[in-house]
């Protein structure tokens, strides 16, 4: 991919951090999803675990460039309660339809990003080409840096990501 844009939403600046490395490592350009609503204190953790888990879609502000320009997005976001984080499911709703390729970083404490990607694959219809996870943890210490760079390095060097092996969801009920 010769065009790719990073996009994240971060709540306490952790996935902000992990974004900001993936541009600064691959030179891609950065754009953030802000919250209309700012969340803080106590109150703002509840919203926060209740967006997660009635899958609101809390208003948000994006003034980055269009995603539709760029041969692939890497969406950043946080994994809240074992799921993607509202502000992202929102940007993710509100233009699935104009977004190209879609590769996706999570951030968690410890669980939950498989749960975001197939999130975003149902919302956007096809699975994300690649997708990576670290926990905050990696983030703070920096241990996350080389695996990054490789998931960047790989998001660039995919030509065709219809030849990507997606993951596929098998059910008893099909077999």
């Amino acid at each position: 991919m010769s065009k790719v844009l990073v996009v994240v939403y971060s709540y306490t600046s952790t996935a902000r951090r992990a974004a900001q490395l993936l541009s600064q490592q691959q030179g891609w350009e950065l754009a953030e999803i802000e919250e209309a609503r700012p969340r803080s204190g106590v109150l703002g953790i509840l919203r926060c675990i209740l967006d997660s888990i009635f899958r609101r879609c809390p208003e948000i502000r994006y003034d980055g460039p269009l995603p539709r320009k760029f041969d692939a997005v890497v969406l950043v976001s946080p994994i809240w309660a074992g799921r993607l984080a509202g502000p992202m499911r929102t940007f993710v709703t509100h233009r699935r339809d104009h977004l190209p390729e879609v590769a996706v970083v999570s951030v968690m404490g410890g669980r939950g990003a498989p749960n975001a990607v197939a999130e975003i694959g149902r919302i956007i219809g096809r699975a994300p080409f690649l997708s990576a996870a670290f926990t905050a943890r990696e983030v703070d210490d920096g241990s996350f840096a080389g695996r990054l760079r490789a998931f960047g390095s790989a998001v660039a060097g995919v030509k065709d990501s219809s030849a990507v092996v997606r993951p596929v969801a098998l059910s008893p009920q099909v077999a």
